[in-house]
C-alpha cells in the first residue's frame, strides 16, 4: 500500500528493513542556480539509496519530506519529484510517502528502505589485514564538477553533470554481499575520509596507492582547465560520486565492476603511498 493512507504498508520478505536517511538543504547541499528541480529530485534519491546498497541491500522504496517557501513554484516541486521518481526507476524501489511543510529555504529530508534478500548486512567493520580494497563506480567526478561549476564554467560537461545528479551501480552493493566482501561504505565525503571510517571500526590499516586509483583524462582536462595541480585531491577528499569502496579476502575472483586500490594491513588509520595523506579531510556537514 503506497501513497494515500496514513502509512505505507511495504513487505518485507527478509524480516528485515534496512533503513538510511539524510537531510539536504538548500545553499548547503545544492544550489537552485547550478541544478534544475530534477536534478535535484534525482541526487537526493541516489545519495540515499546508494546508503542501501553499500550495506549489501537492494533498495525498494523512499520516504520523503519537503519543506519550501511559500512562493515556490509547484512546477519545481513536481519536476523535483519526477527527478526522484526517474532514479527510483533505476534501482527498482518507489516513492512509497511523506510530507509537505513551509520553511525560509528547500529542505528535503529522504529516507531510503531496502532487502538483504536473506544476506547478511555489509557493515563498516569487518574488514581485515590482507583484504583488497576496491571501488565500483568513478571517484572525483561530482568534486571536479563543482569546482568547475564555482568557477562559472560548464565543460567538461560531463564532470559537471556528475555532479548535479551522480548515477550509483545500486547493483554493486549486492554484487560485492554475493562476493563476500567484509566491509563496504559508500563514498559521499570524499575516499580517504570514507575509508577512514572503515579503517577506524574495524581497527586496521588502509594503504591506498595513488599509482592505482582511476584518473580520467576527463578530470586531467578539468584540472588544466582549472590550473589545479593533482586531480588526485577531487579522488581523495572530494565527495557525492556515490561510489562504493569495499574490502575482500585476497582469493576473491573480483567482476570486471571493480577496481583495486589497496589493501587492509595491520595498524591504524589510512595510508596514501605508503604516508599518511595531507589529503584525508572530506566534506564537512558543519
Amino acid at each position: 500500500m503506497g501513497i494515500g493512507d496514513d502509512a505505507a504498508v511495504l513487505p518485507a520478505p527478509d524480516g528485515r528493513v534496512v533503513a538510511s536517511t539524510d537531510l539536504l538543504v538548500e545553499d548547503r547541499h545544492f544550489r537552485r542556480e547550478w541544478s534544475s528541480a530534477r536534478e535535484i529530485g534525482g541526487k537526493a534519491a541516489a545519495q540515499n539509496m546508494a546508503d542501501i546498497a553499500a550495506m549489501g541491500a537492494v533498495p525498494t522504496a523512499l520516504l520523503v519530506g519537503l519543506a519550501a517557501p511559500g512562493d515556490l513554484p509547484v512546477a519545481w516541486a513536481l519536476d523535483m519529484a519526477a527527478g526522484m521518481a526517474e532514479e527510483c526507476a533505476r534501482a527498482g524501489a518507489t516513492v512509497a510517502g511523506g510530507d509537505l511543510s513551509g520553511a525560509p529555504l528547500i529542505m528535503l529530508t529522504v529516507t531510503a528502505l531496502g532487502n538483504l534478500a536473506g544476506r547478511a548486512p555489509v557493515t563498516r567493520s569487518g574488514a581485515r589485514p590482507g583484504d583488497l580494497v576496491a571501488v565500483s563506480g568513478v571517484l572525483g567526478h561530482s568534486a571536479a564538477g563543482l569546482a568547475l561549476l564555482r568557477a562559472g564554467l560548464s565543460e567538461p560537461a560531463g564532470l559537471v553533470a556528475a555532479h548535479r545528479w551522480p548515477h550509483p551501480d545500486y547493483a554493486a552493493g549486492p554484487s560485492a554481499a554475493r562476493l563476500g566482501a567484509t566491509s563496504m561504505i559508500d563514498v559521499s565525503d570524499g575516499l580517504a575520509q570514507d575509508l577512514g571510517h572503515l579503517a577506524e571500526q574495524s581497527g586496521v590499516r588502509i594503504d591506498v596507492g595513488s599509482a592505482q586509483l582511476p584518473v580520467s583524462n576527463t578530470l586531467r582536462a578539468a584540472a588544466d582547465a582549472l590550473g589545479k595541480q593533482d586531480p588526485l585531491d577531487w579522488i581523495l577528499a572530494g565527495g557525492e560520486d556515490h561510489a562504493l569502496v569495499a574490502t575482500f579476502p585476497p582469493v576473491t575472483a573480483l567482476t570486471g565492476r571493480w577496481t583495486v586500490v589497496g589493501h587492509v594491513s595491520d595498524g591504524q588509520g589510512v595510508w596514501v603511498d605508503l604516508q599518511r595523506s595531507e589529503r584525508l579531510s572530506g566534506w564537512n556537514h558543519f
